[in-house]
């Protein structure tokens, strides 16, 4: 395993090789170097303020890579002056972090000197790993610094979220990557500025396009454009396009499945959708599509919300997302996108009811919640013999004997209890239906029968 190390202050970090990557040579070395998470970093913002004042007890930083997690982590420990350790959760183990712990420890007594631990993808810690730390964060012997590309909420255990402060990194915005790529590009000591390079217009563009915000990413790109194009004595180096697209044949979008990317990506599809804008539901559809999503989750997703939000303004909905469904079953990928697509931009320009998604729900909290509903006499089985002698059936109605179909008689609750029905869409011809039901109940009942008696 690669042997542990530790930064303590006035102690210069070994040099850095000639050869190393781009990106490492340009790791900003202070918080005024770094680019990105102003919502954060900027003076007078919380996680900037702890860290100017040396008083981080416990914190995780989680969001996309290439942001500044372990650049920040590395910044903390020229400042601290607590006694800095690192770990990489890929490759420690619980040896390795009681070893710590206890040096830790033995400092605290000693010396009276706490102890800044980061462990960087901390969510490869599993459950045991990250209970060890608890103790010492509970007396304060360590404090800790985690980094993650995951959500904290599924990977860390609940115990140890209670003790630290969640700190969410961005994607970088274009802004910001343009910054890096500025300096990339003239730092003639740490970056590309010896090859006197430049980039035009249209390269830059796509180029911060395909890094998805990763500054990591955008510079390990740059530095492969560069260094593969350049040419002794035939200067100035213009970086084109066509070096661009060269270097990534394909771009795949920032996904990870079963997590955030995946959780937002749908959760915006279904509310564009829901909200009626084709563009942006086709957007999100074809990011989930790029990015290998299961089209059938995405099929799903569409039968559920064309009864939740279209319903009874388009019944057509539910046939059609069904149909989308059958589709992708029958005829897979890539054709399925087809129908997935029909699919999408008719449910955005349906007409929208969620009345019988909402009549559901009040129906089923009033059985759980409120007294259960007794089935009038008149409205049980009759199949078996002694049911007439119980009194089952008695009274019951017979609707084709009246005109319309439509007996006087209810049916066990009050009209307007759990569905309100909408005038939007084919909904309006529903509504107006039962408006015409009611007023036949009345006709139908000369014998003004009560129709108290059936209803709760």
């Amino acid at each position: 395993m690669q042997e542990l190390f530790d930064w303590q202050e006035n102690e210069e970090r070994q040099p850095i090789s000639p050869t190393a990557p781009l990106a490492t040579k340009m790791r900003p070395r202070s918080l005024e170097e770094l680019v990105g998470q102003e919502e954060i970093l900027l003076p007078g913002k919380p996680l900037r303020r702890l860290i100017d004042a040396d008083r981080i007890q416990s914190i995780i930083l989680f969001g996309p890579p290439g942001t500044g997690k372990t650049t920040l982590a590395e910044i903390i420990a020229k400042k601290t002056k607590s006694f800095f350790e690192r770990l990489n959760a890929v490759e420690a183990g619980v040896a390795d972090l009681r070893k710590i712990l206890n040096k830790a420890s033995t400092r605290w007594k000693e010396q009276k000197r706490g102890t800044l631990l980061f462990i960087d993808e901390i969510h490869r810690f599993n459950k045991s790993q990250q209970d060890v730390l608890l103790p010492d964060l509970e007396t304060g012997t360590i404090k800790l610094i985690g980094a993650t590309t995951h959500n904290p909420s599924f990977y860390l255990t609940a115990p140890l979220l209670s003790r630290s402060q969640l700190f969410e990194f961005k994607a970088l915005s274009k802004k910001s990557l343009e910054i890096l790529l500025t300096r990339a590009l003239t730092d003639k000591e740490r970056g590309l500025g010896n090859y006197e390079a430049k980039i035009d217009k249209a390269a830059q563009e796509l180029l911060l396009d395909i890094c998805e915000g990763d500054a990591r990413r955008l510079l390990n790109y740059i530095e492969v454009a560069v260094l593969s194009s350049f040419q002794e004595n035939k200067q100035p180096l213009i970086i084109g396009i066509d070096v661009i697209e060269n270097l990534i044949q394909k771009k795949t979008p920032r996904y990870d499945h079963g997590e955030d990317e995946h959780y937002d990506t749908i959760s915006a599809f279904i509310k564009s959708v829901r909200g009626s804008d084709p563009d942006s539901a086709i957007y999100w559809l074809a990011k989930m599509l790029a990015a290998g999503e299961d089209p059938r989750f995405i099929a799903r997703r569409l039968v559920i919300l064309s009864t939740e939000d279209i319903g009874l303004a388009d019944p057509n909905g539910l046939t059609v997302a069904m149909g989308a469904f059958d589709a992708i079953e029958k005829i897979g990928m890539p054709e399925g996108r087809i129908p997935l697509a029909f699919a999408t931009i008719y449910l955005c320009l349906s007409p929208k009811s969620n009345s019988a998604y909402n009549a559901i729900n009040k129906a089923m909290e009033w059985v759980e919640k409120k007294e259960t509903v007794e089935v009038p006499q008149f409205l049980k089985d009759t199949h078996y013999s002694w049911a007439t002698k119980m009194g089952r059936g008695i009274g019951y109605l017979y609707s084709h004997d009246f005109r319309e179909a439509i007996s006087p008689q209810r049916y066990g609750m009050k009209p307007g209890t759990f569905y309100s029905p909408t005038d939007h869409g084919k909904e309006k011809e529903f509504s107006e239906r039962l408006k015409y039901i009611e007023s036949l109940r009345k006709q139908n009942n000369p014998m003004n029968i009560s129709a108290e008696d059936s209803m709760t």
